[in-house]
């Protein structure tokens, strides 16, 4: 099972965790996509899965099914969480990449997850197919190799994620951004412009321009978990930071929303990000 495998967008390795039994690392051109572990899909080892796993928990009673449509797959960690947290979801994962998604069907047991389909995609493509008001939850964490797809952040896609959204639904995307965090704040900006509350999650090195890192974005037409996101945040392992209200506003201030017209590329992580 450890090994390169040639796939859509370059070469995948899978690693085991020498660590963790059951723990596998997967990566394409050197780049980490995901981290998967068969024996506890609950257990989250990358800092910015785990934020975006304490936001879904947050949701509701926490644990109630949940329709969610994941634009991006790889390893499908967070379908598996899903599925281990809130039994009886329905979940769908749209991905670019068909070698890739086999290698995960074939190595890590991807056919095992209950109630979930993949679809060789593209993920904006794909969330065009969806009807108006059917999933609770859409997740967007979209990256060839070390890059964010820059059309996964534009206010004519955001706008379409609205659209599938039922009213009470929610949106996570995953950023990567560096020091400064200009293209996280237009994204913000972005999101702002069509969902009505907003809040991010961050380490604060990142947050305060540091380092290189991920922020975990979240958005409704309803009132987010904050405070409870936050107490989770602030009380991980690696704490993280929780912007929302006021403060959000002051993060992202004149920023301006990107479209499509108007799009920037997402900055490539240092070469030592790994």
């Amino acid at each position: 099972m450890p090994g390169e495998y040639p796939v859509r967008f370059g070469t995948a390795e899978l690693l085991a965790d020498a660590d963790h039994p059951g723990g596998w690392q997967l990566s394409v051109d050197g780049t980490p996509q995901s981290y998967v572990d068969l024996d506890d899909p609950t257990h989250l080892e990358f800092e910015y899965v785990r934020r975006m796993g304490d936001v879904i928990d947050c949701f509701g009673a926490g644990r109630e099914p949940l329709v969610a449509l994941h634009l991006g797959g790889a390893g499908c960690t967070l379908p598996r969480y899903i599925a281990a947290t809130r039994p009886g979801s329905r979940q769908l994962v749209f991905d670019a990449d068909g070698p890739l998604i086999e290698l995960v069907r074939e190595q890590l047991d991807l056919r095992s997850v209950p109630q979930l389909r993949v679809r060789i995609s593209d993920g904006r493509a794909g969330l065009a197919t969806r009807h108006d008001d059917s999933a609770d939850l859409v997740i967007t964490d979209v990256f060839k190799q070390a890059s964010m797809s820059s059309d996964v952040a534009t206010l004519e896609f955001t706008t379409d994620v609205a659209r599938v959204l039922r009213p009470p639904g929610s949106y996570l995307l995953n950023v990567a951004d560096g020091p400064g965090l200009l293209f996280t704040r237009r994204v913000v900006a972005t999101l702002a412009a069509v969902f009505p509350h907003v809040l991010l999650l961050a380490e604060p090195g990142v947050l305060r321009g540091r380092r290189f890192g991920n922020v975990v974005l979240a958005a409704s037409a309803v009132e987010l978990p904050a405070q409870a996101v936050t107490g989770r945040a602030a009380s991980a392992a690696f704490p993280a930071r929780c912007l929302a209200g006021d403060d959000l506003k002051s993060f992202y201030g004149k920023a301006k929303p990107l479209t499509d017209a108007d799009r920037v590329s997402a900055p490539l992580p240092p070469p030592n990000a790994f």
